[in-house]
């Protein structure tokens, strides 16, 4: 299983061998080391804990100073679960590096979406509003009825007005269309969940 954290940086375009325009999702990967090894013996499941990037060592408070060691400091930690029929060889203090990666491997991208706020039924869910004919004022966008008659209180589940975005996204099937091993940059093909400098966790399918 291979991994790696990554910050989203752009939008782009490249073409293939033949000249077709390919739309891809540039993602910078910094620093990534392992902090933690966990085991189903120990903590009750395996898997890997992963430090990106790089932090003002002031902001960070005792408690993470005495697990990071001389490792750094992390701007951010992941887990990523590991099958526990398969030993573990990695060692706290390894690096993940992006050249583990290859054109054309196809993986699973997760990240947070972007926040939108308060928004209304029409953007939140789809809703077509009121009709725009005579004898309506103001129910242009309004949600209409929530289910009256002998209920005495709103549905579960019933579709109305909230927050919208920031909320964890997970991206299946995509495609590693190139690497920058001197930036530090990878290519992956489409469109990945948030804004530019959100943490982006790639997971090979391979």
């Amino acid at each position: 299983m291979k991994f790696i954290l990554g910050r989203k940086l752009n939008m782009t375009q490249i073409y293939d061998a033949t000249g077709r325009a390919i739309p891809v999702t540039a993602v910078a990967v910094r620093g990534n080391v392992i902090t933690q090894v966990r085991t189903s013996e120990i903590d009750g499941y395996s898997a890997l804990q992963v430090g990106e990037g790089s932090r003002n060592p002031n902001r960070i408070n005792k408690a993470q100073k005495g697990h990071f060691k001389d490792l750094g400091s992390f701007s951010s930690l992941r887990e990523f679960r590991l099958d526990p029929a398969n030993a573990v060889t990695a060692k706290v203090g390894d690096k993940i590096e992006l050249s583990n990666f290859t054109v054309g491997e196809i993986v699973t991208v997760s990240a947070t979406s972007k926040g939108k706020g308060f928004q209304g039924v029409v953007k939140r869910h789809g809703f077509h509003g009121g009709p725009r004919s005579h004898g309506q004022k103001h129910s242009e966008r309004e949600p209409g009825s929530i289910g009256g008659g002998l209920r005495t209180h709103v549905p579960v589940g019933m579709r109305m007005a909230g927050r919208m975005g920031s909320e964890r996204i997970t991206v299946r099937n995509l495609k590693v269309t190139h690497i920058d091993p001197e930036e530090n940059v990878m290519y992956v093909s489409g469109a990945i969940p948030g804004r530019r400098g959100t943490l982006v966790e790639i997971v090979s399918q391979n």
